[in-house]
């Protein structure tokens, strides 16, 4: 009889602290428009969704790199299984606990996430480009923790 693998628990703290890593990794390959949601209370099977975009579907492949890299290097995990780099338009990140998309500007104004997902909250963060994320109508959160 082979044992059970014994589960990794994670804290919600770490694991914000890989979104943030991620967050990093696609605003360093020139991602814009990232967005991190913090859906596990509605959806169940993750915690939180990544969003970011990209002009082309060459560079929509370098953010994947970039941020495969960036989380892997600050002691986080290897993304489960990575889906959609043949057709590179929408890449889907499966890290479990956290799940990265990366589309391309035509492909994420079809999909518009950001509707489905308007009334969950987002993380606060500053953009490489200056901007800060995560300052919505809906309810906002700085950690998980501090969710209202």
């Amino acid at each position: 009889m082979t044992p059970t693998p014994t589960p990794i628990v994670t804290s919600a703290a770490e694991i914000e602290a890989w979104v943030r890593l991620a967050i990093d990794g696609a605003e360093e390959k020139l991602g814009h428009r990232t967005e991190a949601f913090l859906v596990g209370e509605i959806l169940g099977i993750t915690d939180w969704f990544v969003v970011t975009s990209a002009q082309t579907t060459r560079q929509v492949k370098a953010i994947v790199e970039g941020v495969e890299e960036m989380v892997f290097l600050g002691d986080g995990p290897r993304p489960l299984r990575i889906e959609g780099l043949d057709a590179p338009d929408w890449v889907l990140m499966d890290y479990g606990s956290f799940l990265v998309h990366v589309f391309t500007d035509e492909a994420r104004e079809y999909y518009e996430l950001e509707r489905l997902w308007s009334d969950v909250p987002r993380l606060k963060f500053t953009r490489a480009d200056g901007s800060v994320a995560g300052e919505t109508d809906s309810p906002e959160t700085d950690s998980p923790e501090n969710k209202s």
